[in-house]
């Protein structure tokens, strides 16, 4: 999102025209209500707002052109409009009550699919409304923000309710949240609140934060890396008391390890964590392949091929064996362990 500094700079500066758009949801409709909330004070309008992707263009043309009782612009709002969806000749109507706009202010959101670089791909037409807005006022990107940005907007929130996010807590959130912004800030403000607005432990997350098997699993998978057996063992066992199906846990097992030779083959090919993202489909972040990168640091081809072939036997096992689930897995643990990076 825009800082607010600089929106508020726009604002006095009288520009008529903001245009935000994004591959992220969550991010058009921070900044876009950001900018009506600094519009509405500046000029005391309530905000009017034609929702949908393509709202009906006689009705942007009476809202931008009724004149304020106290004189003051209106502010128009259309917070998920898609330009491809008009018409081309209600496009240039939109077009040319956008440039001809005298009594009012407008603010548009999009959010478009992304590319290849994860950057928003709008269609020919939205670029052309891109381009007249950037001529007429503001139109920006938002770009969605990286580990680093995330970790001090988390850091900041807590700042701001009188807590502290310690910088291991914010990796911990991130890994079980992901890099979805909005869901990050509402794990802050219930755990600052858990914390009694004191310090948010990773602790804390493991207690209280949002339930990630797929976390929990490469939590354990480090500690395997770190032939830490005991303790991967221990990580084990409170996975099980929470109700999580052996099965389930094997399965996310191999999913991490299934990371590990991914990334660690690419990079044997020359090719990065976010390469390997993008050939093998992913889809989300790849944070989850940068962290693989980290781990499978301490491994060899051969060696994950093993252990790949450990936890082909734990799953037929699972599936097929008269033994009690909890001694298989710890076996397996056990011998992934042995197996583990270091060498």
């Amino acid at each position: 999102m825009p800082a607010e500094s600089k929106l508020a700079a726009l604002v006095e500066q009288g520009c008529t025209v903001f245009y935000f758009y994004s591959t992220e949801p969550y991010l058009v409709r921070q900044a876009v209500g950001a900018a009506c909330a600094l519009l509405a004070r500046d000029t005391g309008e309530e905000v009017t707002v034609l929702d949908g992707p393509a709202p009906d263009v006689e009705q942007l043309i009476t809202a931008a052109g009724t004149i304020s009782f106290f004189g003051t612009r209106r502010v128009v709002c259309l917070p998920e409009l898609d330009p491809g969806a008009y018409s081309e000749k209600d496009l240039e109507t939109f077009a040319d009550t956008v440039s001809d706009v005298e009594n009012a202010v407008l603010v548009f959101g999009s959010v478009f699919e992304a590319d290849r670089t994860g950057k928003a791909k709008p269609g020919k037409r939205a670029q052309r409304v891109i381009a007249q807005c950037k001529k007429l006022g503001w139109a920006e990107e938002l770009v969605k923000p990286g580990p680093s940005e995330l970790r001090r907007m988390m850091a900041g929130r807590a700042a701001a309710q009188g807590a502290e996010l310690s910088g291991p807590a914010g990796a911990a959130l991130l890994e079980r949240c992901g890099e979805d912004p909005y869901l990050l800030e509402n794990e802050v403000d219930k755990l600052a609140a858990a914390a009694g607005y004191d310090v948010i432990t990773p602790a804390l997350v493991a207690e209280m934060g949002v339930v990630s098997l797929e976390a929990d699993v490469f939590e354990m998978v480090r500690l395997i890396t770190a032939r830490n057996a005991a303790a991967a063992c221990k990580k084990l066992h409170v996975l099980l008391r929470l109700g999580n199906e052996p099965i389930a846990v094997t399965a996310a097992m191999i999913g991490s390890y299934v990371d590990l030779y991914r990334v660690k083959l690419g990079q044997q090919h020359k090719k990065n964590y976010s390469a390997v993202f993008k050939d093998f489909g992913y889809k989300g972040s790849d944070y989850r392949l940068k962290r693989s990168a980290q781990t499978a640091a301490g491994y060899t081809l051969p060696q994950l091929r093993a252990c790949l072939g450990i936890l082909l036997e734990l799953d037929q096992a699972l599936k097929g064996q008269p033994v009690a689930p909890q001694i298989l897995l710890e076996t397996a643990l056990c011998r992934l362990a042995m197996e583990g990076g270091g060498r």
